[in-house]
């Protein structure tokens, strides 16, 4: 089973390598722009400049009509074309842009949850101590839940119901 999937997960490894990179996605675009406009040029016997405005009308899905395949191969490429860049390129490169866009700046580092998190610990036995020396019994911790994700190899703590709500924004 695992044969089976080796070109599957080659392909995935493959457009994660390929999306990661502004610099591949862009590389990419125009050198297919640049590809798609010679071999259309040769196949349907137009100028270098008619062949790239074709392919870049054409990836762009733009259409104006003013250029258009009269051949079979011209067809096909012009087909591969428009499919390779709105199934694949156009999207990957909106996706990376968009997710540099979308950062939250007020989020919280892995470093400083675990600052936190050790600091409530040391004021939850600082409070215990004092508690104790005051003969006073502090109520029982609500059941813990397991916590689980990445990051999460240090023991689960107690959550008040505050943990959920967002910091305020300063």
């Amino acid at each position: 089973m695992d044969l089976v999937l080796l070109p599957f997960r080659w392909t995935y490894r493959g457009l994660v390598w390929f999306a990661n990179s502004p610099r591949t996605l862009i590389t990419s675009y125009l050198l297919m722009i640049v590809v798609a406009g010679i071999i259309y040029g040769e196949v349907e016997q137009r100028s270098p400049a008619d062949a790239v405005w074709w392919a870049v009308v054409t990836a762009s899905t733009v259409g104006y009509g003013d250029i258009s395949p009269t051949t079979w191969a011209g067809r096909t490429l012009a087909a591969l074309l428009i499919s390779t860049m709105v199934l694949l390129v156009i999207p990957l490169i909106t996706a990376h842009f968009a997710s540099r866009l979308i950062v939250d700046d007020d989020a919280f580092e892995h470093e400083e949850q675990e600052q936190l998190k050790a600091d409530v610990r040391r004021m939850r036995a600082l409070l215990e101590e004092l508690a104790t020396r005051q003969g006073i019994e502090l109520p029982p911790l609500p059941p813990t839940e397991p916590v689980t994700g990445p990051g999460s190899a240090s023991r689960p703590v107690a959550r008040s119901g505050r943990a959920d709500r967002r910091r305020p924004r300063s």
